[in-house]
Formats: structure tokens, sequence, C-alpha cells
């Protein structure tokens, strides 16, 4: 069993490599390109990793939560656009889909009236940013809901090939 560090603010790319039981040497064996001096450097933060490193640290660990963590948080472009994702149970984001549809459901007859002159004038504001926050909510439960899938195929839970047959339907 790998030796588990006692350091308290441990990165997110430690703590999957320790739940792994995995030391460095061994994660560097399973990422092949990594060394563990590398890895070391990534978990104490003395450097960040680079994109393919993450890409690779990801499919290795079966970890797909770890792409969005680094564009979310590391990546200068994805800080601006890309929202952190928090894996959670499939009912529950199931049940925030919904949520969110139906909130937009009853708001689409104004996102009709305020968009059909093609501006957004003074006092549409309000709603029509309330209807982008409502899109937001959708589209981060469709990314957590990839996000999940993901998990599911990396660690067996679907069937991989299954899933694809059906993909090509």
């Amino acid at each position: 069993m790998a030796r588990r560090s006692t350091k308290e603010n441990k990165n997110i790319y430690q703590t999957t490599r320790e739940n792994l039981d995995l030391t460095r040497e061994e994660a560097s064996e399973l990422l092949e390109t990594v060394s563990p001096e590398r890895i070391e450097k990534i978990e104490n933060e003395r450097s960040l990793p680079y994109p393919d490193e993450v890409l690779l640290m990801s499919d290795k660990y079966k970890q797909p939560t770890l792409c969005n963590y680094y564009c979310a948080n590391q990546c200068p472009i994805g800080q601006q656009y890309v929202p952190e994702i928090k894996i959670k149970d499939l009912s529950q984001i199931v049940l925030e889909t919904i949520a969110s549809l139906n909130a937009m459901q009853k708001k689409k007859e104004r996102l009709i009236e305020i968009t059909v002159d093609g501006k957004i004038s003074d006092d549409e504001i309000g709603d029509f940013i309330y209807i982008q926050k409502e899109l937001e909510k959708i589209s981060i439960a469709v990314e957590t809901l990839q996000l999940w899938c993901e998990r599911m195929l990396d660690t067996g839970v679907i069937d991989p090939e299954v899933y694809r047959k059906h993909l090509e339907m």
C-alpha cells in the first residue's frame, strides 16, 4: 500500500493518486511519460500540470473530473469560460435538470418577447438575466451528466461496448 502524505491541503491530483493507493513511482509507471519528480512538483503546486499530463492522469486514473478541474481552475482560458463541475448522484443531476427545464418552460414566451426585436431594453434586462442563469444551470447539468457518464464508463459500471453501440443507432 502507498504511503500517504500527512500534508493537510492536498490538491486534487494528489488525492486522486492516493485514493488509488499509488505511490508517485507507481503513478509514474502508469502514466508512462510523467516522472515521479514531475508528479511531486504538480502535487506540491510548485508547477502546474500541462494539459496533456492532465489528460493522461484523467485517462489512467479513470477520473474525467480532473480535466474539468484543470480547465475551470488552472487554464487561463477555461477559467473565463468553463464552470467547475461537481460530480453528483444521477438522481440529483436529473432532478436539477428537470427543475431548470421547468423554470425555462415558464419563461420561454418571455424570452421570445424579449428577443423578437433583436434588442434588450432596460425593462427586459432583469428577465433576460434570469433566463441566462437558468440556461447556464441547464448547461452545467448537461456537463455534469456527461462527466458522470464518462466516470461510469471508465469504471465499468456502464458497459462501454453497449454504450457505443447505442450511440451509433
